[in-house]
């Protein structure tokens, strides 16, 4: 896919909210894992933790499409499990990290890249087989843009969607209509739903926010 046209654009406007929406949490642990050390470490564990963590994402990414390219159904479960993540992004907004802080250096880092490696699979999931299709190029640029952005402006973000909450539904719903994106292109059902492509789309968006909706209502 070539970047530079609407198309292109549009997955990589598409991958940075999802990566910025997903990775929330996932700053939130960086700087717990880092916060021990002094100050002058700090810095240093963040850098070389993010290095790391986009270094292991890229290869969770490639091995993703290639899983993609050779395992039957993995689109329309993939898929499937992209409304999942969007419905819990929304409703459950008090989840708890216990990620124990790191004293020396080392630890810090290898601490940041494993806890983002592991909680990075969602990211992964959405953004190559959903908005980036599969296209390794704008996934590696989208990492590249995306991941620096929110480690160093976590505390940001948190604000801004504090602020504004209404962004999470906003994400909820763009993963929703990726996941069903996705599961619709899967050959195993591509033939018998591709009349019906866009009606899905439409419903597990208002599916997935509607839950959430209901959820979050419930909770009060």
């Amino acid at each position: 896919m070539d970047i530079l046209t609407v198309q292109g654009l549009l997955a990589m406007l598409q991958i940075i909210v999802i990566d910025i929406l997903l990775a929330g949490d996932n700053a939130i642990v960086i700087g717990m894992a880092a916060r021990n050390l002094p100050a002058h470490l700090q810095k240093k564990a963040i850098f070389w933790g993010t290095a790391g963590a986009i270094i292991l994402r890229l290869v969770m990414a490639f091995l993703f499409v290639e899983a993609l390219n050779n395992i039957p159904a993995l689109r329309l479960v993939g898929g499937i499990l992209l409304l999942w993540i969007g419905y819990k992004l929304v409703a459950d907004d008090e989840s708890e990290h216990n990620i124990e802080a790191k004293d020396n250096l080392r630890a810090a880092i290898t601490t940041i890249v494993i806890a983002d490696g592991i909680m990075g699979i969602d990211n992964v999931i959405g953004v190559v087989g959903g908005a980036a299709g599969g296209d390794m190029t704008l996934v590696a640029i989208g990492m590249l843009i995306t991941v620096p952005i929110i480690i160093y402006g976590s505390t940001l973000f948190v604000k801004v969607i504090e602020r504004f909450p209404i962004i999470l539904y906003v994400g909820g719903g763009i993963l929703a209509w990726v996941g069903a994106a996705m599961s619709v292109e899967d050959k195993l059902i591509s033939h018998t739903v591709e009349p019906y492509a866009l009606l899905i789309k439409i419903a597990a968006v208002i599916l997935v926010v509607g839950a959430s909706l209901l959820a979050n209502k419930l909770k009060k």
